[in-house]
């Protein structure tokens, strides 16, 4: 799984943002940059490691031995959890794992080397293991949306 070797800061503040300001579109990485195909957001979501890893592993299973994938996301914003049963009080929980925060437009995984139609496929499965709702894009078609 996917986590930072060492962090400035062990546990962060929580954002309080609005439902507005989660609906915005991103404004960096939203172009396929490195493959040929990519999966791109369409809706905010809080994507944990595992599920990085688990979208990661289907990828790279169907794309079999000549493809090549980018992960283009990252989870380093911890998330902390007190134990099960324990009363309110005597401070934050301990960090559990550590998210990615996803806005729309954000191009997630990156993929070359192979046929649209296996690539296409490869995306579809990833996303039935992200929290997200996500679509399949070309290196032509996110060129054409951001001008």
């Amino acid at each position: 799984m996917l986590f930072p070797k060492k962090v400035k800061h062990r546990k962060w503040q929580t954002d309080r943002k609005s439902p507005e300001k989660l609906q915005r579109p991103d404004t960096r990485g939203t172009t396929v940059a490195f493959g040929e195909y990519g999966l791109q957001a369409t809706s905010p979501a809080r994507v944990k490691s595992n599920q990085i890893e688990a979208a990661r592993r289907v990828i790279s299973r169907t794309l079999g031995k000549t493809g090549r994938m980018w992960i283009r996301i990252f989870p380093d914003k911890p998330v902390t959890k007190k134990a099960a049963e324990v009363p309110m009080g005597k401070g934050k929980g301990d960090p559990d794992h550590f998210i990615f925060e996803v806005a729309p437009g954000r191009i997630l995984f990156e993929v070359e080397g192979v046929p649209a139609d296996v690539a296409k496929e490869a995306m579809r499965k990833a996303t039935a293991k992200l929290p997200l709702k996500g679509r399949f894009v070309t290196r032509e078609e996110t060129v054409n949306l951001n001008r």
